[in-house]
C-alpha cells in the first residue's frame, strides 16, 4: 500500500503515513472501510474529509459521538498526537491494498497436526460444552476458560483482533478469525485444546463458519474477507482452500458497481447445505450451496446495503440482518430461499446476534439493539400463531443510550441485556441495562459492570462489552474492556439475582472483548 500524492492534504512524511496506514487499518477499517467508502461509520474520502478540515475531525477523533463513534483520546486509547496524526491521514487519498489468492493463502496454510494424528476421543476432563473462548483483541490471542471452574485453560495464539469464535456441528474444533483474515481451527478434544491449522484467506476479514447440514457436518469450513473482497471454502478437518469467489459486483438500489464489497456475517442454514454469506456494500445476501463445489450453485437476494452482523430467529428457518446504515433488518428465509421481508428500526442497528424470547403479546420476537440512538426494536418472528405480529417491528423500547454492540437473551432467561460499549459517557458504556421480558413497559435496571470489576483507577476505558450466557443459561458474562497497557477483567453475573457472582482476572487477559460459549455457539442459542 503506497502514499498517493494529494496537494489539497495536510503534508505528512512517509514515516507518519506508514504508522497512521497501521492505526487505520487495526481501529478505523472495520466501520469505514479498506477503501473509506464508508458502511456502519460514514464515508471519509478526501472530498468529505478535507471540506470538514484537520481541527474539526481531531474533535471528532478525540471525543466520539453517541453514535457509535469512540471516543479515541479521552478513552486513554490514542494520544493528542495521534488525533493529529489520524485527522491528517484521513484527508488523504486511501491507498489501495494487494490482491490475495490461492497461491497466498497457501503459503500462509499450516496443518499443525495432521487430522490422523489428533485425539480419537476426548482426553481432558473439561466440561466442553461450557467453554468460552475470549477474544484478547490486541494481543492477537484467544483465552480458553472453563465456564465451571472460571479457570483459563489455556491463551491460544491467533490472528490480531479475533472478531469472532465458531464452531463445527460436532462441537470439536473452534475456528476463530482474526481481523488480519488469520484463521485458526483449535482441537478441544486435545488434553490442553490448542491449535491444529492455520491460514490467512486475506489481508482483513470479519467472519468463518463450517457446514452444519445433516451429511456434511464438519465437512467445510468458509471465510469471508474484508479485502480482498470474497470469500473462501475449505476443507473442514485441514483448512485447506478449496474455492475462492469474488464479491464485486453492483449494489442492490442503484445498481451501481462497487469496488470493495465486504463479506460481513456469515452462518450455516439447518435447512439446507448452504451458507448464507451477507454482503454489505451491495446489499446482497447469498445462499451457497456447497453440496457440490465443483459446481457452485448461489442464490443472489437482494436485501438492503451495508449489511452487517446478524443471527437466526428461535425456530432457526429465519435469518435476522442487519442493514446498517439503511436502518433496515432483513428477514431472509432460509427453508425457501428468499427475502421475507424488509424492517424499518432505528438508527444503525448492530445486534451481534441479536436475542430471541417470548413477548407476553406479541409471542416469539428477536431483538436488535443500535449504535445511532438509545432503541431496542422488537420484531415479531412467529408467522404461524402471530402472524398478524411476525416480520414487523412490534415494539420499541428505550434503553440507556446509542453505542450499543451488542445484545443478549437465552431461552432459560428472563431477562434481556443491552450494553452500550460504544457510548462516550463513560456511565454508559461502563454499565449494561437489563429488561425483564415479562414487564419490558418497567424500564430496565442499571448493572454498573466495571465498577464490581474492581480494577485499579488507572485511566483505562473499562468498557463493558458483550453478554454471553453460560450453558445452563443462569450466569452472563461480560468483558470489562480496556486499553492494551490497563488491567481488564471478565465479570459473571447471576441471572436470576443480577448479583455479582465472580470477577476473572489475569494479566494475560489484555484486551478482552468477544466471548462464545461453545455450546451457545454450536447449537445458534441467543
Amino acid at each position: 500500500m503506497y502514499q498517493a500524492t494529494n496537494p489539497k492534504a495536510p503534508p505528512m512524511t512517509q514515516a507518519e503515513f506508514d504508522r497512521a496506514r497501521q492505526i487505520y487499518f487495526e481501529r478505523c477499517a472495520g466501520c469505514h472501510g479498506v477503501l473509506r467508502k464508508g458502511a456502519t461509520g460514514k464515508p471519509l474520502t478526501p472530498d468529505i474529509t478535507q471540506s470538514k478540515g484537520t481541527d474539526y475531525l481531531k474533535v471528532f477523533i478525540a471525543y466520539g459521538s453517541p453514535a457509535g463513534m469512540p471516543n479515541w483520546q479521552t478513552s486513554g486509547d490514542f494520544d493528542e498526537k495521534t488525533v493529529d496524526l489520524m485527522a491528517r491521514y484521513i484527508q488523504h487519498d486511501a491507498p489501495t491494498p494487494p490482491e490475495f489468492g490461492l497461491a497466498q493463502m497457501k503459503q500462509s496454510w499450516k496443518v499443525l497436526i495432521p487430522p490422523e494424528k489428533r485425539p480419537t476421543r476426548k482426553m481432558n476432563g473439561y466440561n466442553i460444552a461450557n467453554i468460552f473462548s475470549t477474544t484478547l483483541r490486541d494481543t492477537g490471542e484467544v483465552a480458553l476458560i472453563d465456564g465451571d471452574t472460571k479457570q483459563v485453560i489455556n491463551i491460544v495464539k491467533t490472528g490480531y483482533a479475533v472478531h469472532i469464535s465458531r464452531l463445527s456441528a460436532s462441537g470439536r474444533y473452534l475456528f476463530v478469525i482474526g481481523r488480519d483474515a488469520k484463521i485458526n481451527m483449535i482441537d478441544l478434544w486435545m488434553a490442553q485444546p490448542d491449535n491444529v491449522a492455520e491460514i490467512r484467506v486475506g489481508l482483513e476479514a470479519r467472519s468463518v463458519d463450517t457446514s452444519k447440514y445433516k451429511g456434511f457436518e464438519d465437512k467445510y469450513a468458509i471465510a469471508g474477507s474484508y479485502w480482498p473482497p470474497q470469500y473462501t471454502i475449505m476443507n473442514g478437518d485441514t483448512l485447506e482452500p478449496l474455492k475462492i469467489v469474488s464479491t464485486r459486483g453492483n449494489t442492490v438500489d442503484t445498481q451501481d458497481y462497487h469496488p470493495e464489497p465486504r463479506v460481513a456475517s456469515i452462518v450455516a442454514s439447518h435447512f439446507k447445505p448452504e451458507f448464507v454469506v451477507n454482503v454489505k456494500e451491495t446489499g446482497k445476501t447469498l445462499l451457497v450451496d456447497y453440496s457440490n463445489i465443483d459446481a457452485l450453485k448461489v442464490t443472489e437476494i437482494g436485501t438492503a446495503r451495508f449489511l452487517h452482523d446478524g443471527g437466526l430467529d428461535a425456530s432457526k428457518r429465519y435469518f435476522m440482518v442487519a442493514a446498517n446504515q439503511s436502518n433496515k433488518i432483513a428477514a431472509v428465509d432460509l427453508k425457501e430461499g428468499k427475502l421475507t421481508k424488509l424492517i424499518d428500526v432505528g438508527k444503525i442497528p448492530h445486534p451481534g446476534r441479536g436475542a430471541n424470547f417470548t413477548h407476553p403479546q406479541y409471542g416469539p420476537v428477536w431483538a436488535t439493539g443500535h449504535l445511532g440512538d438509545e432503541t431496542i426494536s422488537l420484531i415479531g418472528t412467529d408467522p404461524v400463531k402471530h402472524a398478524k405480529y411476525a416480520f414487523r417491528q412490534v415494539a420499541q423500547i428505550k434503553g440507556q443510550g446509542g453505542g450499543n454492540l451488542f445484545i443478549k437473551s437465552h431461552p432459560k432467561s428472563s431477562h434481556l441485556y443491552v450494553d452500550t460499549t460504544l457510548n462516550p459517557d463513560p456511565k454508559l458504556s461502563q454499565s449494561v441495562a437489563v429488561f425483564d421480558t415479562r414487564a419490558l413497559d418497567k424500564g430496565y435496571q442499571v448493572l454498573p459492570i466495571a465498577q464490581w470489576a474492581g480494577l485499579p483507577d488507572d485511566g483505562g476505558a473499562k468498557r463493558v462489552v458483550q453478554p454471553e450466557f453460560n450453558r445452563a443459561g443462569d450466569e452472563v458474562w461480560f468483558s470489562v474492556w480496556s486499553a492494551k497497557d490497563k488491567a481488564s477483567a471478565l465479570v459473571v453475573v447471576d441471572d436470576k439475582t443480577l448479583k455479582l457472582k465472580a470477577v476473572i482476572k489475569d494479566p494475560r487477559l489484555i484486551t478482552p472483548t468477544g466471548h462464545f460459549n461453545v455450546h451457545n455457539t454450536q447449537h445458534d442459542v441467543y
